[in-house]
């Protein structure tokens, strides 16, 4: 299974690809969208790029799935507006693409890759290097979104089995109280 991870930016977005194979994860690609070279009053542009961004992405590495992390309340919120945005294009470009996208919270990302929550940076970026056994760092914002990749090559086989085994159904009063209970 070919698994694409996007860390949504505005300025930056990364990518990352793996190929999972049971339990063993194998490096494919990874590296960043960006949009600096807009002017930053110009919104739609920035929006296209990353939509045309993530789509070539898709369709040069044909990933069968994809993960996205989930935007967090910043303490600006016109950034956590913006932030929204970008994550909204990135969705679409993956939605038009035709894969199915998994979500996933900074917080169990890191749990996921480094083991504790508050993990920093250059943590994520060696954790990601040694499990891909890659020969340097990746990118701050390649090494998140392949923690997002890897995430979900762990989280995504749980909630596979789970499944299989009853049906996973919509909680009703999650989506009042903004959680993501699907």
């Amino acid at each position: 299974m070919r698994i694409l991870g996007i860390d949504p930016g505005l300025q930056t977005t990364g990518f990352g690809v793996l190929d999972v194979d049971g339990h063993r994860m194998s490096y494919v690609a990874s590296g960043t969208i960006r949009t600096t070279s807009l002017a930053l009053g110009d919104l739609p542009g920035r929006l296209k790029l990353l939509f045309d961004g993530i789509s070539e992405v898709a369709d040069r590495y044909q990933p069968e799935q994809s993960a996205v992390e989930i935007v967090f309340v910043n303490v600006n919120p016109q950034s956590t507006l913006l932030l929204g945005q970008a994550r909204g294009a990135a969705l679409t470009a993956l939605v038009n693409a035709g894969l199915p996208v998994a979500e996933y919270t900074a917080l169990q990302m890191k749990k996921a890759v480094v083991g504790h929550g508050r993990a920093a940076k250059s943590q994520i970026q060696e954790m990601v290097r040694r499990l891909l056994q890659l020969p340097g760092l990746p990118g701050t914002d390649a090494a998140d979104a392949l923690g997002l990749a890897i995430t979900h090559a762990h989280a995504g086989a749980a909630l596979e089995k789970m499944s299989q085994a009853t049906q996973l159904q919509r909680r009703q009063h999650a989506i009042y109280k903004a959680g993501r209970v699907y």
